[in-house]
């Protein structure tokens, strides 16, 4: 079954401003990523999908399930983790997620039940009498990440997860997200602007701009090996790059690596063996690959 399905969905405000124009786009189950700048559209695509707010014309289904036209049968199937803080600060985290999983239909007994697996899932179990309002930012992120998956969703919308985290908390959140889509069995749509998150966690991206499809892809389509190789050694960069360039090798920076072009297998038999002469601790020889960003600034994330 296809997850998510939309057909020339357009979605206007007064008539004046558009929201979404004519999105067309089809995808399968797994981890997705929804990108895109600050008002390219992504927040009403949620809200559309979550059958909270009606499309002005065209087709959506979520799930088989047309949300315009049963937003109930849809949240029942799909858990949302909104990016903004919207937690009451005096209960503690079992007491909402238990009273939201009440909210999603669950008995009194199954909620508290669920409500403890999701806070042992997201590492709050020992917190969960805790009031919420004493919580770090980190912390609440993972509550809002309980919530959605308290009553055993088939779909996550996460709506910028990792908003507000240190470094840490965003690498232990973007884990948490991965376990659940790989271990759990369920599909998760994670909304990010920032491209580098989504291409380390996402099999899939969807790339949206003014509210049109610039493209949907595998990751793995849009990352393939470029023609440049890619050199990175513990020790010596310098004399490394200098030794290159005596080769007649053409050398460019990047942080720790040297990015040398990729003429043939020859290029890759100086590079060695430059290494060797130098006697330095080589960590890395490879084809660089592109990244989802560089494709965003070049705009080639428009050819299909």
């Amino acid at each position: 079954m296809t997850l998510i399905a939309t057909q020339s969905l357009t979605k206007t405000y007064g008539g004046r401003v558009t929201a979404l124009a004519d999105l067309t786009v089809a995808v399968e189950p797994g981890i997705i990523g929804l990108v895109g700048a600050n008002g390219a559209g992504k927040s009403t695509l949620i809200k559309i999908l979550l059958g909270l707010i009606a499309p002005t014309s065209g087709q959506v289904s979520v799930l088989g399930i047309d949300p315009t036209a049963d937003p109930a049968a849809v949240r029942n199937r799909v858990g949302y983790m909104p990016e903004h803080d919207c937690l009451p600060p005096d209960l503690s985290a079992a007491e909402l997620v238990t009273h939201l999983g009440r909210m999603s239909g669950l008995p009194r007994t199954a909620a508290r039940e669920r409500a403890s697996e999701a806070l042992r899932h997201v590492g709050l179990y020992e917190e969960r009498y805790r009031p919420v309002g004493g919580y770090s930012t980190g912390m609440k992120q993972r509550v809002k990440l309980a919530q959605a998956l308290v009553h055993d969703p088939d779909l996550l919308l996460l709506d910028e997860p990792t908003n507000g985290l240190d470094p840490a908390g965003r690498d232990a959140m973007l884990a948490l997200v991965h376990r659940i889509g790989t271990e759990f069995g369920i599909s998760v749509l994670v909304c990010s602007h920032l491209l580098g998150e989504v291409e380390r966690i996402c099999d899939t991206l969807i790339a949206i701009d003014g509210g049109r499809l610039l493209r949907a892809d595998n990751i793995s389509a849009m990352t393939s090996a470029t023609d440049v190789l890619a050199v990175e050694v513990s020790e010596g960069t310098e004399e490394l790059a200098a030794r290159l360039a005596e080769l007649k090798l053409p050398v460019a920076r990047d942080g720790r690596l040297l990015l040398v072009p990729l003429a043939d297998d020859g290029t890759y038999d100086l590079i060695l063996g430059a290494v060797a002469e130098l006697d330095l601790p080589l960590h890395r020889l490879g084809q660089r690959r592109h990244r989802v960003a560089e494709l965003f600034a070049t705009r080639e994330l428009t050819h299909a």
